[in-house]
């Protein structure tokens, strides 16, 4: 039996990418906050050029599947979840997600939009395994993700430098099987 709609949930929604989510998401990469946790590069803001650029090539090739997260009875976009770099040869894809509203934060939008996204990359796109990779302070991603069914399986050491400090970077993974036996699909 189909499930009603795959791209929903009790409380959110990842619908394509609008126009005018443009300006919010160039907003975002202003936000050094955002960007600590999103983004291994300096923590730098985007213009929103770089930003409309990236996105058109994020939205317009064939192995990334670009998202918007939104409240299911809203507009305004809260963040982004793609299936990004698949290699359909292996079905492999990576997921990246990131909440931009950082007063949504911590109310699990993040972790409803990536069980969304993993159910559309396994049931629609039908890849094999999912991997994703965070900043090693990012305790409220990685909880997350193991929440999700995510195994760390690398660390990629003293990778990130922050404020003279250096953090590792996690590589997670999870497999078509073990998300089934989460999710209890046969």
């Amino acid at each position: 039996m189909f499930r009603e709609d795959l791209l929903k949930s009790d409380r959110i929604k990842i619908t394509a990418l609008r126009e005018e989510d443009i300006e919010t998401i160039t907003k975002w990469y202003e936000d050094t906050n955002f960007l600590r946790v999103f983004d291994f590069n300096p923590s730098a803001p985007k213009t929103s050029w770089k930003i409309r650029e990236w996105l058109m090539e994020e939205v317009s090739s064939s192995n990334n599947y670009f998202f918007a997260i939104r409240k299911k009875d809203a507009n305004k976009i809260l963040g982004y979840v793609e299936i990004e770099k698949i290699n359909w040869n292996n079905g492999v894809g990576g997921i990246a997600i990131g909440i931009g509203d950082s007063s949504e934060w911590g109310k699990g939008y993040g972790s409803e939009a990536l069980s969304l996204a993993m159910d559309f990359a396994f049931r629609e796109l039908n890849l094999h395994r999912l991997q994703l990779i965070t900043i090693s302070y990012n305790e409220r991603a990685i909880k997350s993700y193991e929440k999700l069914g995510f195994k760390k399986e690398g660390i990629y050491r003293e990778a990130v430098n922050r404020d003279g400090k250096r953090y590792d970077i996690y590589l997670y993974g999870v497999l078509k099987r073990e998300w089934k036996e989460l999710k209890k699909i046969g």
